[in-house]
């Protein structure tokens, strides 16, 4: 097990979400080797919890003072009603994982309005991997922790879209259309990166526009999607108004992108080393608790810059290139972005091996970048 960046509050129950197979489990048995468990996807637990969701309290020992750890909470809402009484009347400590927050928020759950905080788990990053991080193979199959053992790293994640179509989608009330929704699921990878248009892949998809809002929103649901929106705080020139669109994980992004003889290569790996960017952006960030806004910056007029880091510690911009080399037409957005705002911080991310400081910018060789992105951030 590779350590993670997370670390749990002290005493204050909290929830924590992630997409499954990212490891929420195994994070929360190392971290509360003595907690008492109820998982959810046992059908013995979920069905007896079920039919009444006050048995929570019973089967908890008298005096109890360590931790309570309810795995996939999602599957039986009404169960935080009872949580949040616990929790005032025993001061019982309770952590709530889920992969998904769509029931929760459908069925109009307040989670314990504020009596528990929120942590997110994501895919091992290269911070946490170390000397292990080898980019190729992760540009290739991901951060997802169960790659890493698997010895068929295809048939692993071949595997793990299986069950969230056949788990995830059928149990979470989606869609009765399995292949309806796989066929969208495939569309919306050609989306990866993309600044979204919802008509088009509604019609890639042979599916209703409508429909394809539904399934966008419940990707981000279930964690696996992610829209990215355009950064617009006092700007100076007309942006795009849509924003783009991500999958949670390189390796799943791969899985689902089919090959064609109509590929190129150089798209490909550099969305792909794009992608693997924003994956370790979004977890440092969340890791940390450095509370920035992540968005992307584009103009009508064409000049884009992927990433862009807003909040209480600075606004910074990240151009990410796949190339070993950069010349100066590579950073026309990003000179744009920095001359519109002089405050923020230049970052190219690229697929060299020096360090290069230019402009007033930073150009970082991207394995490099990765492993330093909680200094970077922090600073």
């Amino acid at each position: 097990m590779y350590p993670r960046l997370l670390v749990p509050p002290a005493e204050k129950s909290f929830f924590l979400f992630g997409p499954r197979g990212t490891g929420k489990t195994t994070w929360v048995r190392s971290k509360f080797p003595g907690a008492l468990y109820f998982d959810l996807l046992k059908a013995e637990t979920y069905n007896y919890l079920l039919a009444n969701p006050t048995r929570i309290e019973e089967s908890i020992p008298p005096r109890f003072t360590d931790w309570v750890v309810i795995d996939e909470i999602q599957k039986i809402p009404q169960l935080l009603d009872e949580v949040h009484r616990l929790i005032e009347t025993r001061n019982y400590k309770f952590v709530l994982t889920g992969s998904s927050a769509r029931k929760l928020r459908r069925g109009g759950v307040n989670l314990l309005a504020g009596r528990a905080l929120i942590y997110y788990l994501h895919p091992l990053t290269a911070a946490e991997l170390g000397n292990d991080f080898r980019l190729n193979e992760y540009l290739q199959f991901g951060g997802l922790p169960g790659v890493f053992s698997a010895e068929d790293k295809t048939d692993y994640l071949k595997s793990y879209l299986q069950a969230y179509l056949q788990q995830e989608i059928t149990q979470e009330g989606i869609s009765r259309n399995l292949g309806a929704f796989g066929r969208f699921l495939e569309t919306a990878s050609f989306s990866q990166g993309s600044v979204l248009n919802m008509a088009e892949v509604a019609r890639e998809a042979a599916v209703g526009r409508r429909m394809a809002e539904n399934y966008f929103a419940a990707l981000e649901d279930l964690l696996i999607g992610i829209r990215l929106p355009v950064f617009a705080k006092k700007a100076k020139r007309k942006l795009v108004s849509h924003g783009k669109f991500y999958l949670f994980d390189t390796g799943v992004y791969r899985a689902l992108r089919p090959a064609g003889p109509f590929d190129q290569p150089e798209f490909i790996g550099g969305m792909a080393l794009e992608s693997l960017f924003f994956q370790n952006l979004r977890a440092i960030n969340d890791y940390l608790g450095l509370d920035y806004h992540l968005y992307y910056y584009r103009t009508v007029a064409g000049a884009e810059v992927d990433f862009i880091a807003y909040g209480k510690r600075g606004l910074k911009a990240f151009e990410v290139k796949s190339k070993r080399n950069i010349f100066p037409n590579d950073l026309t957005g990003l000179k744009s972005f920095l001359g519109d705002y002089p405050v923020a911080k230049g970052y190219v991310i690229y697929g060299g091996n020096r360090k290069i400081y230019k402009g007033g910018m930073e150009i970082w060789p991207i394995s490099e970048a990765l492993r330093s992105l909680p200094e970077i951030l922090s600073c």
